[in-house]
């Protein structure tokens, strides 16, 4: 067993965030790294002790790494907010990672760098070695599983992500790889992610679909043509706005269907596919998906098994997606 402090804003909310992440052994709300003895909740709620709400996480390495425990911990914190999560303000809802291990110190600091490169900027993230920690009174004890409507700065959808640890970390373990390959060659950097989904998300068809022009210069006048994919045999061309893949482009936004056979004007390309996502693609240099002619291409998934998508697959594709976007080469 290992052992980590993770400070995330309000430490209920964090707490139960944790308890949901397979792998993880125990944990207990308390204060870190202040400057009095036994403070109480009224003394830390002061902001002059120097403490930061913060959770003891108790966890077995040989389910979760470190390193993947603290990449779930950065998706229920906003790493840019100073004293601040949600509506909590005060320097006892700064966010931090104390560490008892100097080994430990090595995998955060990784971490740290690779979360500033993905953000653009340093995160607001403070990271030092545990000085102290004090309990906190059994009332701040698994608040949440106490109190279920209790408040919380944590999403439902967060909580989902953790919820579903196991898939999420597949998904980051894929993203990595994937991100490890791409050299900006499009229909490479395509192949390969097809080919790393499928694999390690045992997806049954996966691929993409690319805009091409039909010669028009609308989208009605454009159509997605088939790229790289893994899987059976599929259609080789769809219409704007026509299937599942078609209507993403259309709307300009992720569509998850639980059943195909229910979905009006559903393309079936495999009798087998039972539910689908698709994820569009939009156009690296743009930021609003709600002009459509920034759409590149799409991501389709489709499983064997009703329902087989969900806010978690949702996340992590749309994740890859902005990825795509960004470190290949797109063109028509």
């Amino acid at each position: 067993m290992k052992e980590i402090y993770l400070a995330g804003g309000c430490f209920w909310g964090v707490q139960h965030y944790l308890d949901l992440i397979g792998g993880i052994t125990e944990t207990e709300t308390g204060y870190a790294n202040g400057s009095v003895d036994n403070p109480s909740y009224l003394q830390v709620y002061t902001d002059t002790t120097g403490f930061a709400e913060t959770v003891h996480v108790v966890f077995d390495d040989t389910i979760i790494s470190l390193e993947n425990l603290l990449e779930l911990y950065f998706l229920c914190i906003d790493p840019l907010s100073v004293n601040k999560q949600g509506n909590d303000t005060g320097t006892r809802y700064r966010t931090g990672i104390y560490y008892t291990s100097e080994e430990d110190a090595k995998t955060i600091m990784m971490v740290m760098r690779h979360k500033a490169e993905e953000l653009g900027a340093k995160p607001a993230v403070e990271v030092s070695q545990l000085k102290n920690f004090y309990k906190a009174t059994e009332y701040h004890q698994k608040y949440l599983e106490k109190i279920p409507g209790g408040y919380c700065h944590i999403g439902l959808n967060t909580f989902k992500l953790a919820s579903e640890s196991q898939k999420s970390i597949k998904y980051m373990n894929a993203r990595k790889l994937i991100k490890a390959i791409l050299d900006g060659d499009l229909i490479a950097g395509l192949a390969n992610t097809s080919a790393i989904l499928h694999e390690q998300l045992d997806f049954f068809w996966v691929g993409f679909y690319l805009v091409r022009k039909l010669g028009g210069e609308t989208s009605p006048g454009r159509e997605l043509s088939l790229g790289p994919f893994q899987g059976p045999a599929a259609c080789t061309r769809i219409r704007y706005g026509k299937g599942v893949c078609g209507t993403a482009w259309s709307h300009g936004e992720t569509i998850i269907v639980d059943d195909v056979e229910k979905f009006p004007g559903h393309i079936a390309c495999s009798s087998l596919s039972r539910s689908e996502i698709v994820v569009p693609i939009m156009a690296a240099s743009e930021i609003s998906p709600a002009d459509t002619q920034n759409i590149v291409g799409v991501l389709d998934v489709d499983s064997l098994v009703v329902s087989g998508f969900d806010y978690v697959d949702q996340f992590w594709l749309e994740k890859l997606a902005h990825t795509l976007s960004n470190d290949l080469i797109w063109h028509e």
